[in-house]
């Protein structure tokens, strides 16, 4: 499988060729263009139980596409819903936590799976709500805005707004919390923040949906139902 990012980073689309029946996993309604030759499977992954975390916990979609080859390979183009950038990492046997809404696909020995990363959202709309994506293979990931790289050391700590988390090692230490108290977060619109302990890589969105919607929300025009 070799992937060629294009556009980026305001823009990303993930141009994707694949050898002889090689197959990849993409997220619901990721799929921009493909070989007409490719076959698709929907199909919930992992099973009933997983997939309804996934959806429920997760924010994902409840069925995911796998496209498949055939013999003479194909070719297929994904982007994510929002604008942003695109990034793929190749896992050996390691695990990632992935922020909701930040996967887009896998190829094949990579396997997602739900994990609560801390408390439920009860602050405001920013819960820290993980996929576990683990194994060996492609991961490519989205996010909304460009994606910022921050390597750890052992023992260095830094705090992130969940709302600008894409990913991070399994390995890092973490701990979701309020900031400022009751007041900063229900006026302040920061909402819950992550300390993450290296060592270990962080990948960071440079937007936040949530801040975005915060904007747009009260510019709408208002529905008058008399």
């Amino acid at each position: 499988m070799k992937v060629n990012l294009l556009y980026r980073p305001s823009y990303s689309l993930a141009d994707v060729e694949l050898e002889g029946g090689e197959s990849i996993t993409a997220e619901s309604g990721s799929m921009v263009a493909m070989s007409p030759d490719l076959q698709v499977q929907t199909k919930m992954k992992g099973g009933l139980m997983k997939s309804l975390a996934r959806s429920v916990l997760g924010g994902e979609s409840f069925f995911m596409n796998t496209f498949q080859a055939s013999s003479h390979g194909g070719k297929i183009q994904l982007a994510p819903t929002l604008p942003g950038d695109v990034f793929t990492m190749e896992l050996k046997g390691e695990s990632y936590l992935v922020q909701s809404g930040s996967f887009l696909a896998s190829s094949e020995g990579v396997q997602t799976d739900t994990k609560w990363g801390g408390a439920k959202t009860f602050f405001g709309g920013e819960g820290l709500i993980m996929l576990r994506c683990s194994g060996s293979g492609t991961l490519i990931l989205a996010s909304y805005g460009a994606i910022h790289e921050v390597d750890l050391a052992a023992g260095e700590t830094f705090t992130v707004d969940t709302g600008h988390l894409v990913a991070f090692s399994e390995k890092i230490g973490f701990r979701v919390r309020s900031i400022g108290g009751l007041a900063s977060t229900f006026l302040g619109g920061e909402g819950l923040v992550v300390d993450l302990t290296g060592p270990g890589k962080v990948l960071l969105q440079t937007r936040s949906v949530g801040a975005f919607l915060d904007w747009l929300m009260p510019r709408l025009p208002k529905t008058n139902n008399s």
